[in-house]
């Protein structure tokens, strides 16, 4: 590594750990747990999902050391527009989720929830359709649950609710590719956005060269930094959306340092989930105003890490992920 990064030893110094509980049931989660950092250049956020093994879990480590020791790129705007993030519940609920995202003209709706059904995933976005009016852009994100020819069934039917676009709607690279060419013979005017496809693939690449999305989703954590994240959206070559992965405003302010440094910014991003956290380890909570996020950076505050601090049997836990994701980390 360069010599402006620190050691292991200057990282596991700063680690401090906590646990917020979630508002609402969020990709099964209901405390966030993570690990914060702090170096030279602000603080740093490590929090990859608990099921994740350090080969991809390095990557979020990466992106820590990058924002606590490098700081990121020189901003290209001040302020990036965000999206509503209506998790998977009832209709009713509905307006109450999308009255914690003020001024927001987006929905990303999540569908395909385990135990649910397609009339489920219709309702809901009919919810949402009705709760924001005909001018607003909503989106679906089904984390690859579908294969083609489910995807298609239920595309057809959620059409009728003017689809922005359908984030992950299956697994595999050429799913997705299979599944653009099976719309485009229904005649359903859908576009395909890549998540998974991008952060947890091996070679991000084969999106792009099987024609199996018509834009990317990126995330800062899981491509290893905001600079590594700007490298495959140029490789790529296709519109990228900036998302975040239950972020505490430590962890989201990289999202977005690397929406601010895109060349271009076309969709809003997702990037309002603090609103999700029932807590934050900062008084200054980096959540939307007017439907957007001002590029900034956020110091975690030493009483709420306190109220938050994880038990002393977690800390310990993260600490040796730390430790076992570094080599992975520093052999990349």
């Amino acid at each position: 590594m360069p010599q402006s990064q620190p050691s292991l030893d200057d990282v596991l110094a700063t680690v401090r750990v906590v646990s917020i509980p979630m508002r609402v049931r969020f990709r099964g989660v209901t405390e966030r747990e993570v690990a914060l950092i702090e170096g030279p250049a602000g603080w740093g956020e490590f929090g990859p999902f608990l099921e994740y093994a350090p080969p991809e879990a390095s990557r979020w480590l990466a992106a820590a050391v990058e924002a606590a020791w490098q700081g990121w790129p020189v901003p290209l705007r001040d302020f990036v527009p965000v999206n509503a993030t209506v998790p998977a519940v009832a209709p009713d609920a509905v307006p109450g989720v999308l009255q914690r995202f003020p001024g927001t003209t987006t929905a990303k709706v999540k569908v395909a929830e385990r135990g649910q059904t397609t009339d489920d995933d219709v309702c809901r976005v009919a919810a949402v359709r009705d709760a924001m009016g005909p001018s607003a852009r909503v989106r679906i994100d089904a984390n690859g649950a579908w294969d083609v020819a489910t995807a298609t069934d239920v595309l057809r039917r959620l059409a009728a609710y003017d689809i922005e676009y359908a984030e992950q709607p299956c697994a595999s690279v050429e799913e997705l590719r299979d599944l653009r060419i099976a719309l485009a013979r229904n005649g359903i005017d859908i576009p395909i956005a890549a998540d998974e496809s991008i952060r947890k693939a091996e070679d991000p690449m084969r999106v792009r060269d099987l024609e199996a999305a018509d834009l990317i989703v990126i995330k800062a954590a899981p491509l290893g930094g905001v600079r590594h994240a700007l490298e495959i959206v140029a490789e790529c070559g296709l519109p990228a959306v900036v998302s975040s992965a239950l972020d505490t405003s430590v962890g989201m302010a990289a999202g977005v340092a690397l929406a601010a440094a895109l060349p271009q910014l076309d969709h809003a991003c997702g990037l309002g989930t603090v609103a999700l956290l029932d807590g934050d380890v900062t008084t200054d909570s980096l959540t939307p105003e007017s439907g957007a996020l001002a590029v900034r950076r956020i110091a975690a505050d030493p009483d709420l890490l306190d109220r938050f601090a994880a038990t002393t049997e977690r800390v310990q836990w993260w600490r040796e992920r730390v430790g076992s994701c570094w080599p992975v980390m520093t052999a990349s």
